[in-house]
Parts: C-alpha cells; structure tokens; sequence
C-alpha cells in the first residue's frame, strides 16, 4: 500500500478473526494448542472452523486490494467480514476510521447501503426482473423514487456496456453480460467501496480476460476503493495494487505485485510465483530510481554538471524546469568537449550539446517487457512520467539488466 502519509486509509482490519463452531473465544485464547492441527484434526478436537485468524491489512482510498489464496484459504470469509455478512469473532474493521465492528445493527445496514457494494462470483441476479430493475435494485432498497432510480439504472449499464438491453432478462444473457449487471448494480448506488468475490471466476478464459481488461478502464473512470477476492494470481497481479495472499485462514504475505514477485516468501507464495513470466508484471515505477542523482536546474551552470555527473559516475544527466518537466539532455561527452565552462548550460549552442538520441518517456504502470523493447532503441536512461508529463523517476539500462536477472 502507498505511503500513510499522503493516502487516506479507507479500510482498517486488525487481527480479524472468524472461528465457526460453539467455544469461538477459548479457540482464540489457546491457539497456541491447535495452531499445528490441519483443518479436519482441528474440527474433530474442538467442533470448530478456523476460517480467518490474525487478518490484518490496510486499503488506501482508490486502490484495488486483492485477498488471495487457494480454496478454503479464508479470503472470502474475511471479505464477508469487511462489512459484517460474516460477524468477525474478534479483531476489529475500521471504515474511515469508523469501528464498524462497534456499530449497532441500523446504523451498520446505513453504511452498507450507503458506502458499501458488493459483486458475487454467481450473479446473484433476480431472473423474473428486466436488467433496469435488477440493476436499481440496491436504489430501491434504499427508498429512492421510481423514476430517479432508473435513470441511475440506465446510466450504470451504459457504464459497464449494456446500453440498449435494458429491457432484457437476465436468461437472454450471456455469464459475461450477467456479470456486468451485477456489477452495474453495485455502481449504481454510488459506493465509496466495491468488495467482489472471485466476480470473474466463472466465466470463460476468454471472456474473463475481456472483462478484466474492461474492469480496468471502468475503476480508472469511477474511481473506487476495492477489495477483490480470487484464487488466480494472473488475476490478481493484473488488477491489485496490492496484494495479500493467505493460506489455512491467515495472511502470509503482503505486497505490491513486484514484491511478490520478485521477492515472494518462502515456501507456499514462492511455489504460487515460480513459473511466472514476470517481466509481464514488474512496472516501471517498481524499478524506476529516484530523480535525485539524475536531475538539475535548467540554468544550472556547465561545472555544476559535470561535477554531479563525476560525482555520480553518469554518461546522462535531464535539465529540468520548475515544473519537473525535462527541458534537455546533456551527455557528459559533449560536455567535457566544450572549451572552458559556461555560468548557464542555456548559454552553449545548441549545436555544441546535441542529444544524440530521443529521451524516451513511459508512464508508471508500463510493463518491463515493453521497457525491453524501449531500451534497445536508446542509450538515454528511460524517464518515468505521470500523467500530467511531469518527471516521476529514471530507469537505466543497468536496472533493467539487473531487473531481468532477478526475473
């Protein structure tokens, strides 16, 4: 997850724990006694299920958070626990900073239905309603009027590409359609937060690609904070910011999809990624270096310069503006060439510095494959870019040489 400093913390859990079975409480107590068991020993000694112990994560507002994991591994339980469809045994959630493990029963069902929507793996959709009325559901139940609700309605499925079948049921559908009415129907109440449970899980191969390329171009539109469950880490590194993988009801590992990749734990996360061709999931911004070293004023003087590019053993080094917007490129040959130092790089001609190659620019979630073929066409440090153009970070070919050992 980002920096806590400069991301607002959406969701909260802390040691979250949900035990299924009478004697809950003395399970946690004495975990230390079964912690060894596997689940059927386990279930035999105490009559008990341990569906999620010790959960603790954090989601910053706008990000996609994946809890993933193999079947039985606890990941939908603790989704089911972010908004109590499961009551967590002990441990607490926090939503802006709201206990909502503390909430009393009415004011829980308002944060439900006001912050809260939820996509099902089967749909969940009501057959006997046209595809207006399943998706204005939610609207309904909250109250609002006929004729408000619908418009929402349409809108919603016109966001997720349904214009035009309104008026279907859910039966002339096919699973990848049906999805994205449930999913119409969680946005069209508007919610702060999405929790999905394996949403693409049942469609096929290649539906499911179709609407995971699709989920992307539709969260950067309506900006939510996700919660996501799968069991498929090709999934999971495709969409999550972040990721959490869990075994046998506890997380096991946390980190953004480079950290699991390059550097997974040991044991059960190291078998999940061994096999993975990884330049597809190490960005630019995983392995991009700070400006610090790589950068300087725009009228900075030619000594100033070359001193730092000495300093810093540098073939390149970017001149930028107030902005963070590269105005130049010096190469330190042309440099050393000049006859005596200039007080401003600004005042040499520009026929004595000539940037022999392109500065070449990608943005932050550019794919280490694509680097490699960015790479070949120039011998300039690659610079990452927000959207806006401003100077994010410099990747050299020496990291990407180095990025590619470690894939």
């Amino acid at each position: 997850m980002g920096d806590e400093t400069s991301s607002k913390i959406k969701i909260k859990c802390e040691d979250v724990w949900k035990i299924f079975g009478d004697g809950a409480e003395d399970i946690i107590k004495n975990w230390d006694q079964y912690k060894d068991m596997n689940k059927v020993e386990r279930l035999e000694k105490t009559g008990c299920v341990a569906g999620t112990r010790q959960a603790s994560f954090k989601v910053a507002e706008g990000e996609i958070f994946c809890l993933m994991g193999l079947s039985g591994s606890g990941k939908s339980t603790l989704l089911r626990c972010i908004n109590r469809l499961h009551e967590p045994t002990a441990g607490k959630v926090f939503i802006d900073n709201q206990d909502i493990t503390a909430l009393p029963a009415p004011e829980l069902r308002d944060v439900r239905r006001k912050k809260i929507g939820m996509v099902f793996q089967h749909f969940a959709l009501l057959p006997h309603r046209r595809l207006v009325k399943n998706a204005a559901f939610g609207l309904e139940i909250q109250g609002m009027e006929k004729k408000e609700r619908e418009k929402k309605a349409y809108e919603a499925l016109e966001l997720v590409g349904l214009k035009g079948w309104e008026k279907s049921y859910p039966y002339e559908l096919s699973g990848g359609m049906q999805q994205r009415v449930g999913l119409a129907r969680a946005l069209a109440t508007n919610p702060e937060i999405l929790l999905m449970d394996e949403a693409f899980s049942a469609l096929d191969p290649m539906i499911k690609r179709q609407m995971q390329d699709e989920f992307v171009k539709l969260i950067k539109k309506v900006k939510k904070t996700i919660v996501f469950v799968t069991h498929d880490l090709h999934e999971a590194l495709k969409l999550a910011n972040h990721i959490a993988i869990m075994k046998d009801g506890a997380i096991v590992q946390q980190g953004t999809p480079a950290q699991i990749v390059l550097n997974p734990a040991k044991g059960y996360v190291e078998e999940f990624v061994k096999d993975l061709p990884k330049t597809k999931f190490i960005t630019a911004q995983d392995i991009m270096q700070k400006l610090d070293k790589w950068v300087m004023p725009v009228g900075s003087s030619s000594e100033e310069v070359t001193n730092k590019m000495n300093e810093n053993n540098l073939r390149y080094i970017f001149l930028v503006d107030e902005n963070q917007k590269i105005q130049d490129t010096v190469d330190y040959f042309n440099l050393t060439l000049l006859d005596g130092f200039f007080k401003s790089i600004e005042d040499i001609p520009k026929n004595k510095r000539p940037t022999h190659y392109p500065t070449i620019s990608v943005s932050s979630d550019t794919f280490l494959e694509s680097l490699l073929d960015q790479a070949a066409d120039t011998k300039v440090p690659i610079v990452v870019n927000d959207s806006q153009g401003k100077l994010q970070g410099v990747i050299s070919r020496e990291t990407i040489l180095s990025s590619l050992q470690s894939a």
